[in-house]
């Protein structure tokens, strides 16, 4: 299968390959793996250890991920036990700054997204839940 390019990448548009490499990092535990990494060359159960909340089953499914994408580079050493480690490639070292500022900008905004959904919580959402029922009932009628 032939790929069509883009000659400037756009990612606003469907086809755009940059969507794809976005989504390298757009999940939940990939910037994760990204900042546990990023302290050294790490084992499966230290890495389950550093990222609180991860499954095994999550993790691997990361991990295989980032590997399969280049920014991991899995290294199994043949003892037994087996003994596998893992490392930023140099392409993942090239997320770490970013991953740093996202995670820079949580914890400097921790307070005021706490406010905002309080105040969101707090508001009185039934005007606009009647008002959208009221619109789905008129036009359940008018079918």
């Amino acid at each position: 299968m032939v790929t069509k390019q883009q000659s400037v990448p756009d990612i606003f548009q469907e086809n755009c390959l940059s969507r794809q490499v976005l989504q390298l990092i757009a999940d939940q535990w990939t910037p994760l793996v990204i900042a546990a990494l990023n302290d050294g060359t790490m084992r499966f159960g230290q890495l389950l250890k550093r990222i609180g909340g991860i499954s095994r089953k999550m993790l691997t499914q990361t991990l295989r991920a980032m590997e399969r994408n280049g920014l991991v580079r899995r290294v199994v050493y043949p003892v037994v036990p087996p003994v596998v480690e893992y490392t930023l490639t140099p392409l993942g070292q090239t997320l770490v700054e970013p991953m740093k500022a996202l995670r820079d900008w949580a914890y400097g905004h921790l307070q005021e997204v706490a406010q905002a959904r309080t105040a969101y919580d707090q508001r009185d959402h039934t005007p606009l839940q009647d008002a959208v029922a009221s619109l789905v009932q008129q036009r359940e009628k008018s079918l």
